[in-house]
């Protein structure tokens, strides 16, 4: 749907925010939306509304946009500045957010091109109404035998050289002692029968405890997954996130829910339900904007 090329520097272009239903007109009203140059407002396309702003396209060329692309700190201010202009009409009425940066040249390109679309954004006004999104996330809780295993391990060895410390520090200058001492430290760390097969053995059970805790934790996952979801009218599962350096737990569940507004209450109960039942950690957001079940508009 964008729009972006070398325009000229006294050029303006429409940056839309949204389509939406029914809006009030001063829902807009004191939005900063992207730009200081002029006030957010609303569009006209027949039955539908685009909540649009006036900008500089030259603040949009490619050029300028990927530029914008590359500093974080500019993209998190234009994001979170998209955002809230959806987020503040969204509160009112049925919204479609449109992605950052949707841009036309002029108003009656805005009414074209969206007015081409007009049956799609109907579809997803009347799935979304009335709605919000809600993610939910589940880990998996950090093996504890793991931990132990390492511990004794490490335990035994510091045993080991404790004795041998005190063997040493204990009459160095006689030579029979210290003949036994050196035949008893050779004794004590040769490997005792059995030893290798028992190291192995620890090893197995060890993986076999990991296995059992990752195959537990995923059959919580897709037992949250079902429960919430009976609940939703529509959900999505994510691609798992990847989790900080020095973090045990793993995300085993990562979902966004379409759930009812009257139903928010219900959503929070289930969910301290499952916590309880299932003793993960499940964490529940939102509620959001409901991006993720808008559609390809």
């Amino acid at each position: 749907m964008t729009e972006r090329g070398p325009e000229t520097s006294d050029a303006d272009t429409i940056y839309v925010f949204a389509v939406c239903r029914d809006p009030d007109p001063t829902d807009v009203v004191g939005l900063t939306g992207v730009s200081d140059d002029s006030a957010v407002s609303t569009l006209s396309l027949g039955t539908l509304t685009a909540i649009v702003q006036t900008v500089r396209a030259a603040d949009f060329t490619d050029e300028a946009w990927q530029a914008r692309l590359s500093d974080q700190r500019e993209l998190e201010r234009y994001a979170r500045a998209h955002h809230d202009v959806v987020s503040a009409v969204a509160a009112r009425c049925p919204t479609v957010p449109l992605p950052m940066a949707t841009l036309y040249h002029g108003e009656r390109r805005v009414r074209e091109a969206l007015g081409e679309e007009a049956d799609r954004f109907r579809a997803a006004l009347r799935r979304i109404a009335h709605h919000a999104e809600w993610g939910v996330k589940v880990y998996a809780p950090p093996s504890t035998r793991d931990g132990r295993d390492a511990r004794d391990g490490r335990d035994e060895r510091e045993g080991r050289s404790d004795r041998l410390e005190r063997d040493r520090r204990d009459d160095p200058h006689d030579p029979e002692r210290a003949l036994a001492r050196q035949v008893a430290s050779a004794d004590r760390t040769r490997p005792a029968p059995g030893a290798g097969l028992a190291y192995l053995n620890r090893k197995r059970g060890a993986q076999e405890r990991r296995e059992r805790g990752q195959n537990e934790a995923l059959r919580i996952a897709e037992a949250v997954d079902a429960e919430v979801g009976g609940l939703a009218k529509a959900s999505r599962r994510l691609r798992p996130q990847s989790q900080a350096a020095g973090e045990r737990r793993v995300q085993v569940l990562n979902a966004t829910y379409l759930v009812a507004e009257h139903r928010a209450e219900e959503l929070a109960r289930l969910t301290r339900t499952l916590r309880e039942r299932t003793g993960a950690r499940i964490e529940l957001s939102g509620p959001w904007v409901p991006y993720s079940f808008v559609g390809e508009v």
